[in-house]
């Protein structure tokens, strides 16, 4: 099992090999614009070291919006992201489930991801999956509760879509932990990597505030239960200075 850490993205092998990391993710550009990334300087000894990498989109990407102007830059900007990923030999791209704002009919926002994946798909498909990843709060987002996460698949599942399980979006969202991964499995029929954080609040609150494994709301016996269950890549998106001793607990108790 790859057991990894979120990292800066200047320097992502050094840092992988402080963390004791096999995967990586990192953004590859301004997680709050609309530019286009520029070519990673170390792309070639990514593609070619036995580091995994996974590629994170940016936050301001909203693929279900009802405006344009958000939606149409979103899809834009998730195509030229999937297209850098492929040149750091990432896995995939991770990309929110979205919104709409209050008022609107959250069945537009579901058709909007499927008008996006069905038109790229019959334009060649993306240069890496693309893993949709569930999201702690809002009242009309597309993949907060998992009644919600059902419609999208309903929507876009057939199209090949990967799942990423974040173990703080589910818990703030009020989706208990100890059966998530048979429930988000019968819904997606996968889970192609874990983002494995604790939670600063408690249970339901909404709140998408990370925390390191031993420091957090959540039971670190659980947390490692959903990455043994999973079966999958894990990723810790958890505070820098406690990546190491995260990662460490995680190998110590999945044998990894």
């Amino acid at each position: 099992m790859l057991i990894g850490a979120h990292v800066r993205e200047d320097d992502p092998l050094v840092t992988a090999a402080d963390r004791g990391a096999d995967i990586v993710q990192m953004f590859l550009a301004d997680p709050q614009g609309w530019k286009k990334p520029p070519s990673h300087p170390q792309a070639e000894q990514l593609r070619e070291s036995e580091l995994a990498v996974v590629v994170h989109s940016p936050y301001v990407v909203n693929l279900a919006s009802l405006n344009n102007r958000i939606r149409i830059p979103s899809r834009k900007l998730v195509v030229q992201h999937a297209e850098a990923a492929a040149e750091v030999g990432a896995i995939g791209i991770v990309v929110h489930g979205g919104h709409v704002t209050q008022g609107d009919d959250a069945a537009k926002g579901f058709d909007n991801w499927r008008k996006f994946v069905e038109r790229q798909m019959g334009e060649g498909g993306f240069a890496v999956p693309v893993l949709i990843e569930n999201t702690a709060g809002g009242d009309n987002a597309m993949a907060r509760r998992f009644d919600a996460l059902g419609r999208l698949w309903d929507s876009v599942g057939e199209f090949g879509v990967g799942f990423c399980l974040d173990t703080c979006h589910a818990f703030a969202a009020g989706e208990d932990l100890v059966d998530v991964v048979d429930r988000a499995k019968a819904i997606t029929g996968r889970i192609d990597l874990v983002h494995l954080n604790n939670s600063r609040d408690e249970f339901g609150s909404a709140r998408d505030r990370h925390a390191n494994i031993d420091d957090g709301t959540i039971d670190p016996d659980q947390l490692a239960a959903v990455c043994a269950a999973a079966g999958a890549p894990v990723v810790v998106e958890t505070p820098a200075e406690g990546q190491a001793g995260d990662i460490a607990f995680l190998r110590e108790r999945l044998g990894s």
